[in-house]
């Protein structure tokens, strides 16, 4: 008989942090969705509109989905955070890409996970799990499951490690007993509205991805605009900002597992590093690697117009580096450095 404890036990057994079940509800935060689609919030992201049935509703994931076993793992390092770290010559990555993939690794735990749960249960049971990449609105499942609360940054906050997690879930065709749901304790505070330097995070919970640095340094397909670009400083991929001057985050652990822990060459590297290493050089730094997500055109697109914000001859040293790549001729490199040469001679 499978029952709330032993899917905790398991959950915990094979590695996750945290783990909590949430019935399987369409529940009302999840027409949010709708509407911040509606009023172009999701920019380039497709897919969203594309699944948005999926989205409101987990039953078109799992017809006969009875519960929803929401997990987490913590990722953090004790590296500093790159609002203490960071400065102009030095490249920003987020933390979350500086280990192993976390949807690989998740994947991974999540089937060993169903595995278990199969076993337990037997003839009849039904599954299917999914990280971030899947249809399922992870953060309100999450915090329906107890995880924590979305915070005004729209991060899942967990009051004992912060949001330095990422998230999975198995909806399953057993009804298991529910967790309460998490309760919200970010209060008056707006750390992470006030720190956003693009002003993505445009009221509490709610951020306009098109503003996003991990959005424009990610999912962005297009040029990313002049007023935007100074807002980078120095961030290639994705950003921890919001996170970094998070409360909840100041006493947070650190992950154990090595599997988190930062591959040389990306926890704060040179940006000049960055912009001389070779296509070889940069398939091999990021297999493996959640950065593999942005592909090695959009990273050299955020390389030059970080390059552009540096000193004049810094500038012109970096964006050298990167026109000599094969890569420069494409459209989005070669447009990218021709912006950045202009914005580094404007600053001279």
């Amino acid at each position: 008989m499978l029952t709330a404890p032993f899917v905790k036990a398991a959950a915990h057994e094979i590695g996750f942090d945290l783990v909590g079940i949430a019935p399987a509800v369409r529940h009302p935060k999840l027409a949010r969705l709708a509407l911040w689609i509606a009023e172009g919030h999701a920019g380039d992201m497709t897919y969203l509109a594309d699944s948005l049935d999926e989205r409101l509703d987990p039953a078109k994931a799992l017809p006969s989905v009875r519960s929803i076993v929401s997990v987490a793992c913590l990722y953090n390092t004790d590296q500093p955070y790159s609002t203490d770290a960071m400065n102009p010559e030095r490249a920003s990555i987020a933390r979350y890409a500086w280990g192993d993939d976390y949807h690989d690794v998740i994947r991974e735990r999540l089937r060993a996970l169903v595995r278990t749960l199969a076993d337990r249960a037997g003839r009849g049971f039904e599954a299917f799990s999914c990280v971030d990449a899947g249809p399922v609105q992870e953060r309100v499942f999450a915090e329906l499951a107890g995880l924590g609360w979305i915070g005004k940054n729209t991060c899942l906050i967990n009051p004992s490690i912060g949001s330095w997690i990422v998230l999975g879930e198995v909806l399953i065709n057993v009804e298991l007993e529910s967790d309460a749901p998490g309760v919200d304790h970010c209060g008056t505070c707006t750390r992470c509205l006030d720190a956003c330097p693009t002003g993505a995070i445009v009221e509490p919970w709610v951020v306009d991805a098109r503003r996003c640095i991990s959005y424009l340094t990610i999912e962005a397909r297009g040029a990313i605009d002049d007023d935007l670009q100074s807002s980078l400083a120095g961030r290639v991929f994705g950003c921890d900002i919001c996170q970094d001057v998070c409360p909840w985050n100041r006493r947070a652990p650190a992950a154990a597992a090595g599997t988190w822990q930062p591959r040389e060459g990306l926890a704060y590297p040179k940006l000049i590093d960055l912009c001389r290493l070779s296509d070889e050089a940069w398939r091999a730094l990021i297999r493996g690697s959640a950065m593999r997500r942005a592909g090695l055109k959009r990273i050299r697109r955020s390389l030059a117009c970080a390059a552009g914000a540096l000193d004049s001859g810094a500038a012109v040293e970096a964006l050298d580096a990167l026109g000599a790549h094969p890569s420069a001729a494409d459209p989005l490199v070669a447009d990218a450095i021709a912006q950045a040469e202009t914005r580094a001679r404007a600053a001279r």
